[in-house]
């Protein structure tokens, strides 16, 4: 009885009042007192430590446990298993500790460790005396700091710690687990084994291993229990003693930040080994251990499994499926996961297993949880609560899982929650968890003989390369100035008999290389009406094969010959583009020909190209991107549906796919596909005379079946719009945005506009990247495009943006704000000329990449237009004033008058 029982109340909390004054004066220096949760009070000493007693003279033993807060979860890469590592390298004593073993069993000590996803922890147990009491714990204040962790006592130690992983290995039951879990988590460290890997066990690095020890075993990271038969003023003041000095560490420890991404699809592992036995096992995601719904968790892992009433007992062991389930909820730190297992003997079918676990775990909507199933698992659960909380021993370790999963009061909110618990609560958490979505399942299959790879060999690179000569060195090419006028000077430009324009660029060039580009224009506004998707198909059929070579024969000849071709279109031009070497140009060329001049359009092929570019339309249906430059492209779109200039609807660009045949791409081809009115350029090694010979051999004879006329593209003006598009369950989303106005790329202003948007928006130095990435950090890509028109007076500013859907407001701001303060201030003189030295560079940049050069060359040819031009327009940038990009961007953009779409999955987050 209490010594103040039988006191008026006032006198017990008089009295009571008095003694804790006291005993918190009595507490020794350094050592404060927090809180006290039923009989066990929670200290602190100033370098971190936290202390927890639990005295109770019942029964005349102690226990002494530390915990680390360091477990796998705290390993990086390559560092698997060294936590595990180090609760083995802590029992090899200290400088001043040493045999322990020997010591523990001259003491009667039980003394032991383990190690877990969250925490490691070692554990004393003796019978109650105060000298044992002061051995363990000035043991357990040496090692925390001054265990040696030499490369001896680990090389020594491997074999054991090997043998441990071996033994592992051996059980089915664990292997699955570990596969199941490792597969179940993404990147999470969850998924990782706590012993690691072998080869990081095996290889680690002792440096690194002391490294670990000294970041995570310090005062700061530790809590110390006490519990059973000692005497709590004695025990401070020991605790005080030993742990005191010890100073707090200035190390940070690092922040641990990985949060394992909603699972969003079923995942399968199947593990085949010798065995005699199968194994199921399913995992779910769920919530910490700390959270309220872990208990509900609880329940319901019981209730599934407690014999005899449990329901995959009934569904699974009586009727004969298997022989024995469990279940596993860890309540662990971080977002968690519940398990379930069943073995099921071989003679027995695994498949019939399988859908009974899952329907019974899955079928909880349909079937929901009963209040007598709850209250069952509830009696269990508390009844095991008052066992642990009698034996303050066993007490004092399950603390341990409560500490790691977050703090030691853990352990009675649980009891708590235990308590209240109800069945609507398990019933939440089935439907929210137990869901195809969120599952994990493996299967262990027994195969007395394995065909499991062999372990890759490792190969010592060093020695491999040692003498290795190679090959004579490639062909190197000239060093030619990229100006304008160099570039004029070497082009040579004719025309075919037929009226095939050709522009050709000799250079010598690394690796003999050469580039070319073939564009065919075909048709004009009327005779294109109402042939789409025939055009694009049809110039996708042409390299599916010809009168002579299957598509497999094509790619054989093309890799034969060292080249690269890609041919395409639409309805009113088909293109050709690829590269090859001075020695088989002749070959590719004339490979080129045969295939743009005797196409055999196989049906097999057909249906291929047209299931892929379904496929492809049908995976961009609810794509942000896809989405948002569609509807821009449609938006105030004033052509009728027929026109080649008319932007179809995603239904109606996939219902013309359907609707094409071979015939209609065999006939576009025969109606409008030819050479009269085309263009072909060449870039690098190679002789021109030859090569003239040879395209008006393959080419000068090839005639267009139908005339050709540009179809005209007149400047429109798309209506001022901000249009809001969902895309449901997508993590970023689009902006698109587009104003057009009245220039070409000849017009006095293009110079101008073209710095413009490079200052605007057009470098990772961008005004729009300046403030929408770098300053804000709303998109991982903001730009700027100026898209001219060569024709009409018909150009567009294009903005486009990713971002997070919560950040619409944000984004939408930013981009108006940057683009206003851009035309009413205009750009200074330092971003003007920094803006126009980079335009310079880029432009002969782009003069220097082969591939573009030859496409550009081919451009010019259509226009009419040489090399002269664009040192024209480099002049032009060159005498650029910041009052002259100003007056373009002023004269030109308006910002109230872009037309956006913002596509994205708005209503889901809002910042």
């Amino acid at each position: 009885m209490h010594p103040f029982a039988r006191l008026p109340a006032i006198l017990a909390a008089v009295a009571f009042g008095f003694l804790a004054s006291v005993a918190a004066a009595a507490l020794p220096p350094g050592v404060t007192q927090g809180a006290s949760v039923e009989g066990i009070t929670e200290y602190s000493l100033k370098n971190g430590l936290k202390v927890l007693l639990f005295p109770d003279a019942s029964r005349p033993k102690t226990t002494v446990n530390v915990t680390y807060l360091v477990g796998s979860r705290h390993e990086n890469y390559g560092e698997t298993g060294m936590a595990h590592l180090l609760e083995h390298m802590l029992f090899k004593g200290t400088p001043t500790h040493r045999q322990l073993d020997a010591e523990f069993s001259r003491r009667g000590i039980q003394s032991n460790a383990n190690t877990f996803y969250d925490r490691t922890s070692y554990h004393d147990t003796f019978n109650a005396s105060t000298p044992d009491l002061d051995w363990v714990l000035a043991l357990e204040a040496d090692r925390m700091t001054h265990s040696i962790i030499a490369k001896k006592d680990l090389d020594s130690e491997m074999t054991v710690v090997r043998n441990e992983m071996e033994q592992g290995e051996n059980s089915p039951s664990s292997i699955l687990t570990q596969k199941l879990l490792a597969t179940a988590y993404e990147w999470h460290s969850y998924g990782k084994e706590t012993i690691g890997a072998r080869s990081d066990v095996e290889l680690v690095d002792i440096g690194r291993l002391q490294t670990f020890y000294r970041m995570y075993y310090q005062p700061d990271n530790a809590v110390l229990v006490v519990a059973g038969a000692f005497d709590r003023d004695r025990t401070l003041a020991l605790i005080a003693r030993y742990f005191g000095p010890i100073p707090r560490p200035a190390r940070t420890l690092p922040r641990l930040y990985t949060v394992e991404p909603v699972q969003d699809g079923e995942r399968t592992v199947t593990l085949r080994r010798v065995g005699n036995t199968q194994f199921l096992a399913v995992a779910y995601h769920t919530v910490p251990g700390a959270h309220a719904d872990s208990v509900a968790l609880d329940a319901l892992a019981d209730l599934m499994t407690v014999a005899p009433a449990g329901r995959l007992y009934q569904a699974l062991i009586e009727t004969k499926k298997a022989t024995a389930v469990d279940n596993w909820n860890a309540a662990l730190h971080d977002p968690s996961f519940v398990m379930f297992e069943a073995q099921v003997p071989v003679t027995d079918s695994l498949a019939d297993a399988r859908t009974a676990l899952l329907a019974t775990l899955e079928g909880v909507r349909s079937r929901p949880i009963t209040a007598a199933e709850v209250e069952r698992v509830r009696a269990k659960s508390l009844k095991h609560w008052d066992e642990t909380f009698a034996d303050v021993n066993r007490l004092g370790l399950q603390l341990t899982e409560a500490i790691a999963a977050g703090d030691w009061r853990l352990f009675f909110l649980q009891r708590d929650r235990w308590r209240a618990v109800t069945v609507a609560d398990v019933q939440r958490v089935a439907e929210t968890w137990l869901k195809p979505s969120n599952r994990t399942l493996g299967e262990f299959i027994p195969d007395p003989n394995p065909d499991r790879a062999p372990v890759a060999p490792t190969v010592d690179v060093a020695a491999l390369v040692k003498d290795y000569r190679g090959d004579p060195a490639m062909s190197a090419g000239e060093s030619l100035d990229p100006t304008p006028a160099n570039l004029e000077a070497r082009t040579i430009r004719f025309t075919l008999g037929n009226g095939m324009k050709i522009v050709l660029l000799p250079k010598r060039t690394r690796g003999s290389t050469v580039r070319f580009a073939l564009h065919l224009h075909q048709g004009d506004e009327k005779s294109l009406f109402g042939q789409a998707p025939r055009g694009t198909l049809a110039a996708a059929m042409l390299p599916r094969g010809t009168l002579t070579k299957s598509r497999q024969e094509i790619e054989d000849a093309l890799d034969q010959a060292r080249a690269k071709l890609s041919v395409g279109g639409g309805e009113t031009a088909t293109v050709a583009g690829g590269q090859t070497v001075r020695a088989t140009l002749g070959d590719t060329l004339r490979l080129v020909a045969e295939i743009l001049r005797q196409p055999a359009f196989p049906a097999e092929e057909f249906e291929t190209i047209r299931r892929e570019r379904i496929a492809a339309l049908e995976e961009s249906r609810d794509d942000p991107d896809s989405l948002a430059e569609r509807a821009l492209e449609r938006h105030g779109n004033p052509y009728p549906a027929g026109d080649v200039r008319y932007v179809p609807t995603l239904d109606e660009e996939i219902a013309g796919l359907r609707a094409a045949t071979p015939d209609d791409a065999r006939r576009f081809y025969a109606q409008f596909v030819g050479g009269a009115h085309a263009e072909l350029a060449l870039v690098g090694d190679f002789d021109a005379a030859e090569v003239r010979a040879l395209v008006t051999e393959l080419f000068g004879n090839w005639s267009s079946p139908a005339p050709f006329t540009r179809v005209p593209d007149p400047l429109v003006r798309r209506p001022p719009a901000a249009i809001a598009l969902a895309t449901p369950d997508k993590a970023s989303a689009s902006a698109q945005g587009e104003i057009a106005f009245a220039l070409n790329d000849t017009g006095p202003d293009y110079p101008a506009m073209v710095v413009a948007t490079y200052i605007l928006g057009g470098v990772d130095n961008s005004r729009l990247w300046k403030r929408v990435r770098d300053k804000e950090g709303l998109s991982y890509g903001v730009y700027a495009m100026l898209h001219p028109g060569s024709f009409e007076p018909n150009s567009t500013l294009r903005i486009g943006a990713q971002f997070a859907p919560g950040n619409l407001a944000r984004t939408k701001a930013a981009i108006g704000e940057e683009v206003t303060r851009a035309v009413r201030d205009g750009f200074t003189p330092a971003e003007v000329a920094e803006a126009k030295a980079g335009v310079l560079k880029l432009r002969r940049l782009g003069r220097t990449q082969d591939g573009s050069l030859a496409g550009a060359l081919a451009q010019q040819a259509y226009l009419g237009r040489t090399f002269a031009l664009s040192g024209r327009i480099d002049a032009a940038i060159a005498a650029l004033t910041p009052a002259a990009v100003n007056a373009a961007l002023s004269r030109y953009v308006q910002p109230d008058a872009f037309a956006f779409v913002y596509a994205g999955d708005f209503a889901k987050t809002a910042k």
